[in-house]
């Protein structure tokens, strides 16, 4: 029996339609992770307070504790895989974590390669000032004498908004500028929240509180493009943990102070 073309070419459609129906589902990071029960994250090992080794030669801080975090409400095992910042995204590229939950800041250029959650954790620089000195904006450095790291991102946008009467005192290094401001030199300080944190560790007299935003630059955890159901799973579990006080709770153990307010 002699087939016509129109015959011929209807098979070979449905022949085709065949073999991609056959064809096995996509992985997903999501499906294999539960499956495997555990959880590849990528922690930093050299930026405390976000990361470093404890005096058990264990990671300790901020990111690792969000890593435990995600763990646990996935209910799998956390396998924390030490890393830098130049290895952090390759690491996530080439499949050796699920997951980078190590300061990680978005930019145009990490957004063509990889998926951000929402934030989890601030990174901004701003004023410091201890709890009797009321600041709450700009203009209110006016009288003031203010202690910045000279040069430093910091000193760039403090000299942007600051009012013509403040008493801007530019100090050579951020050991300095701490100083001038645990020796009482300056009433305030223009700084990054983790130098804050770093004077708060100390546990002085005068502790740094935050009095105001200048720059902000919060931190994501970074995964792998097209993993729909992880990046929802892993905002839920953020979202989560603001509304129930827990990356507060982290933000207060590490940071020396709990989120800032509409974080």
């Amino acid at each position: 029996m002699r087939l016509d073309r129109r015959t011929l070419v209807l098979a070979g459609l449905g022949l085709a339609a065949a073999s991609l129906t056959a064809l096995p589902a996509r992985a997903d990071a999501l499906d294999d992770i539960m499956k495997a029960g555990v959880i590849k994250i990528a922690v930093p090992q050299d930026f405390p307070p976000f990361g470093s080794v404890g005096p058990d030669l264990k990671p300790v801080g901020y990111d690792i504790d969000m890593a435990n975090l995600i763990a646990q409400k996935l209910g799998v095992k956390a396998e924390l895989v030490p890393v830098t910042s130049a290895n952090r995204i390759p690491y996530l590229q080439t499949k050796k974590v699920d997951l980078v939950i190590s300061s990680l800041g978005k930019n145009p250029d990490r957004e063509k390669v990889m998926d951000f959650s929402v934030a989890y954790a601030p990174f901004f620089n701003g004023a410091f000032a201890p709890a009797d000195v009321k600041v709450t904006k700009p203009e209110e450095l006016a009288g003031l004498t203010v202690g910045v790291t000279r040069g430093a991102n910091e000193d760039i946008e403090l000299s942007k908004i600051a009012p013509a009467t403040a008493d801007i005192k530019r100090f050579e290094d951020n050991n300095a500028t701490i100083s001038a401001f645990l020796s009482g030199q300056v009433k305030v300080i223009v700084t990054g929240n983790v130098t804050a944190a770093a004077i708060l560790a100390r546990n002085p007299p005068r502790k740094p509180e935050v009095k105001f935003l200048i720059k902000d630059s919060p931190c994501y955890i970074g995964l792998n493009k097209d993993e729909p159901k992880l990046l929802e799973k892993v905002n839920a579990i953020i979202t989560a943990a603001k509304a129930d006080g827990a990356l507060n709770a982290i933000s207060q153990k590490w940071l020396g102070y709990p989120l800032p307010a509409g974080f």
